[in-house]
């Protein structure tokens, strides 16, 4: 990215890297291209691999770049309209209307309509509040676990959004199997296709997945176009069959009566039952899916003019806009299905082997419209609840490449969205084939990776609202946290399994995490494009060119003083059995946050200490040791053949570290130290495959 296209960046001081061939003994080379004897790779890989990361950035990464020359119009192929966006969180959301009513019956019985109002208060008076405010503090995709990620600092802090994330792709990853899971389930019922597809429950499910990976393969906007479709057929199939259910029962008031004579029969009074309705609500809230999706893709929602990086007022305003539609939508419609299926349907139908199993508004689709309309009803049920999973794709797509790669702990391609799907799909089909495909075996993991969620969103809006001083609201969602709390450990103590399998998530992801920060160790952590230096840095660096080199020795920050400096040189003399001259250039790394991978942007500070002689020192602050020397080591070189001659190579003067190699390791793996005289050279290697024109290394 040229200075042009970025006006955010650092003024003159900040030197963008560029891909000109450079001359060494009269043959030209370029840093990008294979180097004599080096092997190239063969065409289709080269394809395949284009075709695969010809959108990488187009997640949250590269819209910073861009976002503050065209917010409304960032990445114009990833953004749309709210309701939009809307329809495809909804396709979870929305499609719940199909289960929800025969769920509410079967733990309230007649009170579900009651447990059902009482789920919506809370919808709209706890979950909606809290996600508006997430949404206000994370307005790029990276929902509640933003907010928590300061309560810890450095590997305590990462371990926390693991668990988080842990939890987070349990809710995601099950919504994607158990939704397919259920739309097969509805789809081998059905008596047309049931003969044919008899004892393929996994192979139908593996099926709808690959389609619904095939589709985000295609991109953001076939998916959401999608959406639009389904949601709308399903809503309005829905209105339909609400609005003659309904109009039944004008017809019939007697119907009403009778329902609620057995209230007072069973429960006395309106307290009692709402009461036991409180009481019940664990048993509902699953009807509170599809918030933290709403807020993880808040990046494909539109900007307007005016909004800035650190503050997209029109992005939040749309994502608020989103999640208080859809809350309001979805409360309506459960409210008059609770009543009128809970009314219309005969109680025998709701257990298990009944006509309105898991399908009490479809129930009443063919009882009150007939077979063609009920027909239909099940084809856009089946539909939208394969779909369903489009939501938690679109989530895992936004949230993770905010977190995994950033720290190191997935592979840098993770950070394109097509990789990413294949890698979700395939993941997807091992759950589905270790559960068989099987509804009910996973929706304790599913509850639980909701309200945990739920309850970790609750408890980061307390801690923010306690941050702002405001006590009323602090207050008032301290006891939104506990009533999220009680629901979770209610949820656990009856579906134990549910904890299991998100804590198999959750070492699946701690395991995958330590295994890629091993793997990309030798990765360089910063973008050369975004490393700038201060004048008095640029000024030593022009100056300590000598005979086609700059020597540069490293050294650990200490005392700043003549005499450490001094000292140093002698000492680094004596080691090298050279006369190191005076043009040296101490370069001192200072580690920031070791548990941190990639650093966004790296400043080069410069300072000259005066004596009998002259130091030049130059400091930095990194991640770790090692990446850091060599991305300053290729900066320099870039930045002192900037007329694309290469004439000046650095050359980095190091001590060996006393001590085991494998201790080493594991000190650069964890903690930013180490071998770095030979760590230094390997990601070197890596990053420059040109011996000719590498920076090198000399240790002693």
């Amino acid at each position: 990215m040229t200075e042009a296209e970025n006006p955010t960046a650092p003024a003159a001081d900040t030197h963008r890297e560029g891909h000109a061939a450079v001359r060494l003994g009269g043959r030209a080379y370029a840093s990008n291209a294979p180097f004599p004897g080096q092997a190239k790779p063969g065409g289709l890989i080269n394809a395949i691999g284009a075709w695969l990361l010809e959108d990488k950035g187009s997640t949250e990464t590269k819209q910073s770049h861009d976002f503050e020359r065209d917010p409304e119009h960032v990445g114009h192929e990833h953004v749309h309209s709210w309701w939009r966006v809307m329809c495809l969180t909804g396709v979870d959301y929305f499609s719940t209307l199909g289960y929800q009513p025969g769920i509410a019956f079967l733990a309230a019985g007649a009170l579900a309509p009651v447990a059902t109002v009482i789920l919506i208060a809370v919808t709209l008076a706890c979950a909606l509040p809290i996600y508006q405010k997430v949404a206000n503090e994370s307005p790029h995709g990276e929902g509640s676990i933003l907010m928590l990620r300061g309560l810890l600092s450095r590997w305590k802090g990462k371990a926390f959004i693991l668990v988080l994330l842990g939890f987070a792709a349990t809710d995601f990853i099950i919504t994607i199997t158990l939704s397919a899971a259920d739309a097969t389930a509805h789809l081998v019922e059905n008596p047309i296709v049931a003969p044919y597809l008899h004892g393929a429950r996994v192979p139908v499910t593996l099926v709808l997945i690959a389609v619904l990976g095939g589709v985000f393969l295609m991109g953001f906007s076939e998916a959401i176009g999608v959406a639009v479709v389904l949601v709308i057929a399903y809503l309005a199939l829905n209105a339909v069959v609400i609005a003659v259910a309904t109009t039944a029962i004008i017809r019939e008031p007697s119907v009403l009566v009778n329902w609620q004579d057995v209230l007072f029969r069973d429960f006395g009074s309106p307290l009692n039952m709402i009461l036991v309705g409180l009481l019940l609500f664990p048993k509902l809230a699953l009807g509170l899916s599809g918030f933290e999706t709403g807020v993880a893709v808040m990046p494909l929602l539109r900007g307007r003019k005016g909004d800035t990086w650190a503050n997209p007022v029109g992005r939040v305003a749309n994502a608020r806009r989103l999640l208080t539609s859809a809350a309001l939508i979805m409360s309506v419609f459960l409210a008059f299905s609770s009543v009128v299926t809970t009314t219309l349907i005969p109680a025998a139908e709701f257990q298990a082997g009944g006509k309105a199993n898991g399908r009490a508004l479809a129930y009443l689709a063919y009882e009150f419209l007939g077979p063609l309309f009920g027909s239909a009803y099940d084809v856009s049920t089946i539909a939208i609840l394969w779909f369903a999973g489009a939501s938690a794709m679109a989530g895992l797509l936004n949230l993770i490449p905010n977190y995994l790669p950033r720290y190191g702990m997935a592979p840098q391609f993770i950070s394109a969205t097509r990789p990413l799907v294949l890698v979700i799909t395939a993941i997807g089909f091992a759950v589905t084939m270790l559960f068989d495909a099987d509804v009910d075996a996973q929706g304790g993991a599913y509850a639980t990776g909701v309200l945990v969620l739920m309850t970790s969103g609750a408890f980061a809006v307390t801690l923010k609202y306690h941050e702002e001083k405001r006590t009323t609201l602090f207050r008032y969602f301290i006891a939104v946290t506990l009533i999220f709390f009680y629901t979770l450990v209610v949820n656990v103590w009856e579906r134990p399994d549910g904890l299991r399998i998100a804590s198999f998530f959750i070492g699946m992801i701690i395991l995958t995490s330590i295994l890629s920060r091993a793997y990309r160790s030798f990765e360089l952590r910063t973008d050369l494009s975004m490393i700038a230096a201060d004048d008095t840095a640029m000024a030593i660096i022009r100056e300590s060119v000598r005979d086609g080199r700059i020597s540069v020795m490293c050294d650990r920050p200490g005392e700043r003083s003549y005499g450490h400096y001094r000292e140093k040189l002698t000492q680094e003399q004596e080691a090298f059995n050279t006369p190191i001259g005076d043009d040296l250039i101490f370069l001192e790394v200072n580690i920031s946050d070791f548990s941190e991978f990639q650093v966004a942007e790296c400043t080069i500070t410069g300072e000259i200490i005066t004596g009998d002689e002259t130091f030049r020192v130059l400091r930095v602050e990194g991640s770790s040791i090692p990446p850091t020397i060599a991305a300053v080591l290729m900066w320099i070189r870039n930045e002192v053949n900037r007329d694309g001659e290469l004439k000046i190579i650095p050359h980095a003067y190091m001590s060996w570290t006393e001590g085991s190699p494998l201790w080493h390791a594991a000190r650069f793996l964890f903690w930013g130290e180490g071998e770095t005289a030979t760590m230094t050279r390997e990601i070197l290697r890596q990053v420059e495959p040109n011996p000719l024109i590498r920076p090198h290394i000399h240790a002693g």
